[in-house]
């Protein structure tokens, strides 16, 4: 079973998730700046956040 901060800092970690995937910051980011649409690195940096601190919060052991 998994420890109660762990369990914690999962929930944080979605409500993360579903917060930089809500579209007012996608489309924040889909405004061309420059001639350049940020939306596709946008995306991209915010999926690697979030795919990045999911594998740092299970692959570490929980401390007894």
């Amino acid at each position: 079973m998994m420890a109660p901060r762990r369990t914690e800092r999962l929930v944080v970690l979605v409500i993360l998730a579903a917060l930089l995937f809500t579209p007012p910051l996608i489309l924040l980011a889909d405004r061309p700046a420059g001639g350049l649409s940020w939306l596709a690195a946008y995306l991209f940096v915010a999926w690697a956040l979030v795919i990045g601190l999911a594998a740092w919060l299970l692959e570490r052991e929980p401390k007894e």
